[in-house]
């Protein structure tokens, strides 16, 4: 499973050069009755989109596309990973059995094609020549996972352009209010609780060949910019990468961390080498002597939450975060 969570990381900086941008003329909106038009769109490489009307079957690569299908109420017909999905993102869970393509990196062109969907959704981490093959099954919108310099703006261009692909302009539209709602809750709670600008350090961990390495999430990750959104101090001074925002470090490299740092990760039950901080660090000296974990602020947020979705899963984030941090 940590390859599968790294490697859109690794491989999205190879797409760095792709330009985010999307228009349509015109949408059909479902909820307003309009009948279906056809509808031409541009995607996140700048290239055009052309669809008889709002796609209905439709293939997602990559699993913040498929969230924020989700929370658009179109249920894809197509899925990478199903299994993988709902064990790390069970804040906005499928509602269907969509038929699984294949893993997120590789996905199967034969499946894809046996599904004869309308619209594929294909992330910036696939191969040129992987999207290629797709254009030749179907139309293909293709999307930039992730952009360190506005993550928050770049999940709502996604969802902007995946909903004018699909006549769902209008649960978009909700999807960002209830987004904004939810932020100003969570700064309000903090803020009463006298924790505007408290230093918090977000972080995942893994163990491989029993070595731990722990995944610092700076301000230019999604997780980053949500924390800074509610009024909280980024703790991590080590660099991210220019697409999700991510550093390396390892135990060590958290003695750098402020003293009055709060430390918050999510691991998950169904990987058991996502949860270090519980499993071989437990005991490790370095890690048992550090301020945040001798004062007990040290939190672990529910499992099924994406770190990588959209706004469903950090509207979820939000609850968990300040429910943490104000118990």
């Amino acid at each position: 499973m940590r390859r599968l969570l790294l490697t859109a990381a690794a491989t999205t900086a190879a797409a760095l050069t792709l330009a985010a941008c999307g228009t349509t003329e015109p949408a059909a909106d479902s909820a307003k009755g309009k009948t279906s038009e056809a509808i031409s769109l541009t995607d996140s490489t700048g290239a055009k989109v052309e669809l008889d009307g709002p796609a209905k079957k439709v293939v997602a690569t990559e699993w913040n596309e498929v969230e924020s299908l989700i929370t658009l109420g179109v249920d894809p017909v197509g899925v990478a990973d199903v299994k993988g999905y709902k064990t790390w993102d069970t804040a906005v869970p499928l509602k269907n059995e969509p038929k699984d393509i294949g893993t997120r990196g590789e996905p199967s062109m034969d499946t894809i094609a046996s599904l004869s969907p309308d619209l594929i959704v294909a992330s910036s981490d696939l191969p040129d020549a992987a999207v290629k093959q797709l254009r030749r099954i179907a139309p293909v919108l293709e999307i930039k996972s992730a952009d360190a310099s506005d993550q928050i703006g770049q999940m709502f261009k996604n969802l902007d352009l995946i909903a004018k692909a699909t006549g769902t302009t209008d649960r978009a539209k909700t999807a960002r209010e209830d987004f904004e709602a939810k932020v100003a809750e969570g700064k309000k709670a903090l803020a009463d609780a006298k924790l505007d600008g408290a230093s918090i350090a977000f972080a995942d961990g893994y163990v491989t060949s029993n070595q731990v390495s722990v995944r610092p999430y700076t301000s230019g990750s999604l997780l980053g910019a949500v924390n800074e959104e509610l009024g909280l101090k980024n703790a991590w001074k080590v660099k991210g990468d220019p697409v999700y925002g991510l550093g390396t470090t390892d135990v060590e490299g958290l003695t750098a961390l402020p003293e009055d740092t709060r430390f918050a990760y999510i691991g998950n039950d169904g990987d058991k080498a996502s949860t270090p901080f519980t499993g071989a660090l437990a005991k490790n000296a370095v890690w048992t002597s550090l301020p945040f974990v001798k004062a007990g602020e040290v939190h672990r947020l529910p499992d099924g939450i994406w770190m990588f979705g959209g706004p469903g899963s950090m509207e979820a984030y939000i609850d968990s975060l300040v429910d943490a941090l104000t118990k």
